[in-house]
């Protein structure tokens, strides 16, 4: 496991001549933690804050971290979500983990292929909608996650000094929100 950034499938352990009994003790002792039926992660890997964006990519290469995990990446809210928040494609089987709990949304293609970042860490790597596009994921989902947490968000990215309003007119129109953010971009550039 320690070779693979600390994860290993079931077809790792047996082709490494562990016994699937020897796997389920080790769950059992805590020593490795099930993500989902066949992937494994060591405990005590060396990791950092993005451990559990890694072990869902890990999981599932199209899961893409949005909404409230990825304002929260970016640092344009004070929220803390409980759960990992998880694009994946409208059309994907169901996608559930074991570990870390995941909140999962399903996107059109549109726009669940727009604004992807890829962070790369020393043990993996995830994949995140940049800052624009997750202030417009959040207006999107306004009614569902709370449209404070999305006017946050707003007041946040207008703040930063590499905001770029082009960039978030374009994600307006592909979410689909501009009649619904224009009111309050304005409002908050000319406060």
């Amino acid at each position: 496991m320690k070779e693979h950034s600390g994860y290993a499938t079931m077809n790792e352990f047996k082709k490494a001549g562990i016994h699937t009994r020897k796997v389920r003790e080790a769950v059992e002792k805590a020593i490795i933690i099930k993500i989902k039926p066949g992937l494994y992660k060591l405990r005590d890997f060396q990791r950092d804050e993005y451990e559990g964006f890694i072990d869902v990519h890990t999981a599932n290469d199209s899961a893409i971290i949005c909404l409230g995990s990825a304002l929260a990446y970016h640092e344009l809210t004070t929220f803390n979500p409980s759960k990992i928040d998880v694009a994946v494609p409208n059309n994907t089987d169901k996608f559930e983990l074991n570990y870390p709990p995941i909140n999962v949304y399903y996107y059109r293609e549109n726009m669940y292929k727009a604004g992807v970042d890829v962070v790369e860490r020393g043990y993996g790597s995830f994949k995140v909608y940049n800052k624009p596009k997750t202030v417009c994921d959040m207006f999107r989902y306004r009614n569902k996650l709370g449209e404070d947490l999305a006017l946050e968000g707003l007041q946040n990215y207008l703040n930063r000094s590499d905001s770029n309003l082009n960039e978030l007119s374009k994600y307006m129109k592909i979410c689909r929100v501009k009649t619904v953010m224009e009111p309050y971009v304005k409002a908050m550039i000319a406060g």
